[in-house]
């Protein structure tokens, strides 16, 4: 679990986020989100299961597993209407230095706040619960990057603490199928399995999770999510094997 040690050091590099961060959302991010979801729409078969879960009010924050560069676009899909212009998300800092123009678009879309996930997370993380704490959406993936064999990683505290410390509901998300649509080895998208059938994904929307529930625990409202996000990939890891 993480530890929050705000020394002088660390409050002035928040100061420092302040300015920098969330990613401003520019009309062109907006465009090319539009335009990426209905070209999505159109080649998979794309559906969101129980998307009544999500709160009718924000903040809150949204708990995924990651399987490709788009799970997010796909999850702000799915938000109530008018939620996505409040939707924020947690990033890996390198999105914007290692991953060329898709990288610094996805920040631009997901308006990211850049989190060091190779060293001390603690600015990102203190960044991000404020922005929560100010009426926003944030979407975290505490696995903290994209999944290289499709099997649910290690989950991080980070999710946990910024529903906890901001006192709003943590809402876990499952994508299925975007592994075998756009894995981390996939050069480009694959959409169809045989000759104009779509590939199946589908957006599972999980109960909110509560801090109260869990003693305010980060770690122990982590396990929870853990213990959901493995029954969620036993059962609805590949799409076109379930009735969903």
């Amino acid at each position: 679990m993480y530890e929050f040690k705000l020394t002088e050091k660390v409050m002035a590099e928040i100061s420092h986020l302040d300015k920098q961060y969330p990613t401003k959302r520019t009309f062109p991010a907006k465009v090319a989100k539009f335009f990426f979801l209905l070209y999505t729409s159109t080649v998979i078969n794309l559906k969101c299961i129980n998307r009544e879960n999500f709160p009718e009010s924000y903040p809150y924050v949204i708990a995924s597993n990651h399987q490709s560069y788009a799970d997010g676009v796909w999850i702000a899909k799915y938000l109530p209407r008018g939620h996505f212009k409040k939707m924020c998300c947690l990033a890996g800092a390198d999105l914007e230095t290692n991953h060329g123009r898709i990288g610094r678009l996805i920040m631009k879309v997901g308006r990211g706040i850049a989190v060091d996930r190779y060293g001390n997370p603690v600015r990102g993380l203190i960044k991000a619960k404020k922005e929560v704490e100010k009426g926003d959406i944030c979407l975290v993936f505490p696995e903290g990057t994209r999944s290289s064999t499709g099997e649910i990683g290690e989950l991080k505290d980070g999710a946990s603490y910024i529903a906890i410390k901001a006192n709003v509901p943590l809402v876990p998300v499952f994508v299925s199928g975007a592994y075998q649509i756009w894995s981390r080895h996939m050069p480009k998208m694959k959409t169809f399995k045989g000759f104009l059938k779509r590939k199946k994904m589908r957006i599972i929307i999980g109960k909110p999770l509560y801090g109260k529930d869990f003693d305010n625990d980060a770690h122990k409202m982590t396990a929870e999510l853990q213990r959901w996000m493995n029954n969620m990939h036993a059962k609805y890891f590949d799409p076109e094997n379930c009735d969903i």
